[in-house]
Order: structure tokens, then C-alpha cells, then sequence
């Protein structure tokens, strides 16, 4: 089985359980890049339970999908609970979904995470009626493609898991 194919296994699992409630769902991808999102588009009629979403990777990418003043970041670092809860109440909101689910990590590779986020540090966080939920991750490795796909599947079993318990 492919990564892809893995990834849209999970998703299938979320797409139920959102399905059943009939809630939606907004996305904040990170450090993986869109992974998230295209994981709910292999879903057939993904727009029966996804509104969208956007990658957050630069500061203006954040500024522009978040609309938040600055002051609302103050004291926080990138790829931290915290933050990733905040994007997470920020996509839903901003995209008048139920639910938001974001990811900052740190992918490593030959870039450096701007706020000093070790490589392999990833952050799921999801908000909505049920509760709010974060997973962190840290693979400890460099390997960029390797990490973004773990951070992807660390942000759906988040959900899957949250959903199990909402």
C-alpha cells in the first residue's frame, strides 16, 4: 500500500464521523505541505464534510489565512501546542467550518525552522464542539519527505482518535 493510499484510509475514517455529525472540517496545513488537505480530497465527495484550508508556511501565508493582529502570536513558537492550537481555532473560524485541524512542525532538510524548531518536531492540533486536542510528534530526523509524511499521519490520527472520543 502507498503512502497515499494509507493516508486516504485515515481519511475515510474522519470523513465518516464528521459525515455522521454532519459537521465540516478547515485545514492549516504546515510543515506538510498540503498533505492534509489532499488526504480529504482522495475522499469521494469531500465536500459533503471539507470547506478547504490553506498552507500556512511563511508569515504572510499565516497573516492572510489567520487574519489575526500580531499581538495574538506574542511570547509563541512555531511548532508548539500552543500555536497550533491557535491556527487551529483560526482556520475553523475564519472558514465557518465546526471543526479546524492545523500542523506546525519543523521538516528539517537543509532549512532551519525560523523560530529554532528542532527538525522532526511536528504539532497537530484540532478544535471543535467536541473539544480541543493536540498530538506532538518528534522523529528526531532530518529527512524532509520522511517528516512530512509522518507529520501528515500524525495529524490524522489526531483527528481519528479525537473523533473516537467527541
Amino acid at each position: 500500500m502507498s503512502e497515499l493510499e494509507r493516508f486516504h484510509e485515515q481519511a475515510l475514517i474522519v470523513a465518516k464521523h464528521l459525515r455522521e455529525r454532519g459537521e465540516k472540517l478547515a485545514v492549516a496545513d504546515g510543515a506538510t505541505g498540503g498533505l492534509i488537505a489532499a488526504s480529504f480530497l482522495t475522499v469521494s465527495g469531500a465536500l459533503d464534510f471539507f470547506v478547504g484550508g490553506g498552507v500556512v508556511y511563511s508569515f504572510r501565508a499565516r497573516d492572510v489565512l489567520f487574519d489575526l493582529p500580531c499581538e495574538a502570536y506574542k511570547g509563541m513558537r512555531g511548532a508548539s501546542e500552543e500555536y497550533a492550537l491557535l491556527q487551529a481555532r483560526a482556520i475553523r473560524d475564519n472558514f465557518g467550518a465546526d471543526w479546524g485541524l492545523a500542523e506546525s512542525g519543523s521538516v528539517g532538510g537543509n532549512s532551519k525552522h525560523p523560530t529554532g524548531a528542532a527538525a522532526g518536531r511536528s504539532v497537530a492540533a484540532l478544535v471543535g464542539p467536541g473539544g480541543e486536542f493536540t498530538s506532538v510528534l518528534e522523529t528526531q530526523s532530518e529527512d524532509r519527505i520522511a517528516n512530512m509524511h509522518a507529520f501528515n499521519r500524525n495529524a490524522l490520527d489526531l483527528a481519528i482518535r479525537a473523533f473516537g472520543e467527541a
